[in-house]
């Protein structure tokens, strides 16, 4: 089976892959959103003594709590090693539900139908699954695979705006770090107004290529972190607080202030990082915090997965195009990036 179906008929590919794949029962999750908004897109195909299991929607909810409700669930509905788990949902669901589906029983099978453009252009691809803990991002978690992943615009549609905007900027990462054409072809201008197809396709061949060269993040993998450090901790940071901060307005963040580290420590020209600067800045505007907040943001810089001890390990780009992983930078480097941002 196809690691990742681009479904042209959600339905009929969903029945497909169900007839292919031999279980004893299959376990749908879903959050508050997904369960009324893309649920009944594909209920009428669903067997009749599947398990539905829903959660509270929102990255707050992906937790070891809210773990523990599932498999709850699943015990009580007495799913065996033979069941199939079909998570629904953006990369919450997909990272969580992966998870649950890894742990259960020692595992069971998995398959992923994700919901927004997020989750369909960066989720959808590499097997990395988990929750957050203690508040962090994606603290425990395991590698492994989903049966296939189905991937259908039509679920683009059950989105607002600012998901949207959230998921554009994984795609705008793909190709600041992997193709500069790609970049340069990307609207910034009524940038909601494009070919959602292509740019699924295309990035997630940029994605699928590199995971498949590295699928355990030892090397190039680690690119595809490039604004996620800093942009995690500023995500993590505001997640339980009034400013929370959706995963690609964080990023886009993080792009600006990872691009001036490049600038600083790689050879990354001032020209391309203006250009950067400006495109984040016109799509997503600019996160207002105190400078009195950055201890703490830093602090959650420290304990990102791919440092390396005490050493702080980042993935930088030497052009647009082109990107280099495994450059130490310390922690007053981070805070002099973090505050030109600041001060732009």
């Amino acid at each position: 089976m196809d690691p990742v179906i681009f479904a042209s008929e959600v339905r009929q590919t969903l029945a497909s892959v169900l007839a292919e794949l031999s279980f004893s029962r299959l376990v749908v999750l879903t959050d508050s959103n997904t369960q009324s908004n893309c649920l009944p897109i594909i209920s009428s195909i669903l067997p009749q003594d599947a398990i539905f299991i829903s959660v509270s929607a929102g990255e707050i909810n992906k937790n070891l709590d809210t773990c523990s409700q599932i498999w709850s669930q699943m015990t009580a509905a007495a799913l065996d090693r033979k069941a199939l788990m079909l998570n629904l949902g953006g990369g919450v669901i997909t990272d969580m539900g992966g998870f649950c589906a890894s742990l259960y029983k020692r595992g069971v099978r998995f398959v992923n139908m994700p919901t927004t453009l997020l989750s369909q252009v960066d989720a959808s691809v590499g097997g990395k699954l988990g929750v957050d803990f203690q508040g962090l991002k994606n603290h425990l978690g395991v590698f492994n695979e989903p049966e296939t992943v189905i991937v259908a615009q039509e679920f683009l549609t059950t989105l607002p705006q600012s998901e949207l905007r959230s998921g554009y900027a994984e795609i705008l990462k793909h190709g600041l770090i992997r193709d500069a054409a790609y970049f340069s072809k990307l609207k910034i201008k009524d940038w909601e107004s494009q070919d959602w197809e292509s740019l699924i396709n295309h990035s997630v061949g940029i994605k699928k290529a590199v995971v498949e060269a590295d699928p355990k993040e030892a090397g190039l993998r680690k690119i595809l972190n490039f604004g996620h450090t800093i942009g995690h901790a500023f995500e993590s940071y505001f997640l339980d607080t009034s400013n929370h901060l959706l995963h690609g307005e964080a990023i886009a963040l993080g792009m600006i202030c990872e691009g001036f580290l490049s600038f600083q420590k790689v050879g990354f020209s001032y020209e391309e990082l203006d250009q950067l600067t400006k495109t984040m800045l016109q799509i997503y505007g600019k996160v207002d915090f105190e400078v009195n907040e950055l201890d703490p943001i830093l602090d959650l810089c420290l304990q990102d997965k791919k440092n390396e001890g005490s050493t702080l390990m980042f993935s930088l780009l030497t052009s647009i195009g082109d990107c280099t992983y495994n450059i130490p930078v310390n922690r007053e480097e981070i805070r002099t990036a973090i505050i030109h941002y600041h001060n732009l």
